[in-house]
């Protein structure tokens, strides 16, 4: 079993609790249930269409079939391409790398230029549009803030200069050594999601006016979409957020967003237009009038959940220091069960979760991301089959 790393963001006065947690062994590939019973979900979870819905199994598995490709360094985003490949970017140096799912083989499309790489900043998630596999977009840490940009990709250009200049969508996001968020993603209506970060500044989590602590939803080019969003002439999405790591769509076109916490509960929460997920006023479920409670909560220690996606029925949550995949099963807008932890300190900590498009996972690994503890090989995108 690799050795855990207890990151230095958490509050000291947790640590006691923390290392107590962390003295659990590793379980086996049965998936165990969470050691950390949480409460039923609170009534603001959407609650009516699960009558009719049709339940994941409460059990599930997973099957590392094999290791696509190897020493990655600081990997964070992954993006499929349309007719295949994977993308890669690496947070500290700025660089995108193609890989062969078939033969692991990396090719180099260069580097985005005016990434200032420090604490958790760097470049950060990545994205190819459904319909255009020659554009990538890629959220980045700059030295005065977060922003998005997209960039012409041209595959037939010499490795390392397949990438145009890039085209500045979005800025002005927050930045800080902690909280930068950084996962994008294309929704099943073609708008572009991003989950940022408060910065460790927990009030602009609560000011609509900051880009800081939301999911912002924007056309591809970084304007409002007209309709859709709480307010026609702003791309904030949904606020109240500590820092959205991971966002996924359920086969109803719902959204979901995973969130660490602070010192009690991370958090997988059903995203609404308009609503306060309540940070920070509220980490995990507190009842709190005004505030959306997460759909399933965890023990720090157990996830700092980042990626996320959802495959047959259920959500996959790639966890940081808590060095597991989980599976939470869904019915409708409700967890169908206990969540399952798979792979418990096999790979170290987990980054990033992608749908492969047949039924299964994509897993890329986050062990040299300077909290880890890097073994040969590291880091890695496994291939996994699973139920």
């Amino acid at each position: 079993m690799r050795s855990r790393y207890l990151p230095s963001v958490r509050a000291a006065a947790a640590g006691l609790v923390a290392l107590a947690l962390l003295t659990a062994g590793c379980s086996d590939d049965s998936g165990g249930p969470s050691g950390e019973k949480s409460e039923p979900p609170s009534p603001s979870a959407e609650s009516g269409p699960n009558a009719t819905a049709s339940a994941a199994p409460a059990k599930g598995s997973v099957k590392v079939e094999r290791t696509v490709t190897t020493r990655l360094k600081s990997p964070w985003g992954l993006a499929p391409i349309p007719g295949g490949g994977l993308l890669v970017s690496q947070r500290d140096d700025g660089k995108i790398l193609r890989v062969d799912e078939r033969s692991g083989r990396k090719t180099e499309l260069g580097t985005v230029p005016g990434v200032q790489a420090s604490g958790e900043g760097g470049l950060l998630g990545i994205a190819v549009p459904p319909d255009n596999a020659k554009m990538v977009y890629a959220y980045l840490t700059t030295a005065s803030d977060n922003r998005i940009v997209r960039m012409l990709y041209d595959p037939d250009k010499p490795s390392g200069e397949q990438l145009g200049a890039p085209d500045t969508i979005i800025k002005g996001i927050p930045k800080g050594e902690i909280h930068n968020g950084g996962r994008i993603a294309f929704g099943p209506d073609k708008m572009l999601y991003a989950g940022t970060g408060e910065s460790g500044q927990g009030g602009l989590a609560q000011d609509k006016k900051s880009l800081g602590g939301k999911i912002l939803r924007m056309t591809p080019d970084g304007e409002p979409p007209g309709q859709g969003n709480p307010e026609s002439g702003s791309v904030y999405y949904s606020y109240g957020h500590r820092n959205v790591q991971g966002i996924a769509w359920d086969r109803d076109d719902r959204l979901w967003a995973s969130e660490f916490g602070q010192n009690t509960w991370d958090e997988l929460n059903l995203i609404r237009p308009g609503k306060n997920y309540g940070w920070p006023e509220a980490e995990g479920r507190t009842g709190k009038s005004g505030f959306i409670d997460p759909i399933e909560q965890w023990r720090t220690a157990e996830a700092s959940p980042s990626g996320i996606a959802i495959v047959k029925g259920s959500v996959w949550m790639a966890g940081l220091r808590g060095e597991r995949l989980w599976r939470i099963p869904l019915k409708g807008t409700a967890p169908a069960a206990d969540p399952q932890a798979f792979l418990e300190g096999k790979y170290g900590r987990l980054r990033t979760v992608v749908a492969d498009g047949s039924g299964g996972l994509w897993l890329m690994t986050s062990e040299t991301d300077g909290r880890g503890g890097p073994e040969s090989g590291d880091d890695r995108i496994l291939k996994l089959k699973v139920s």
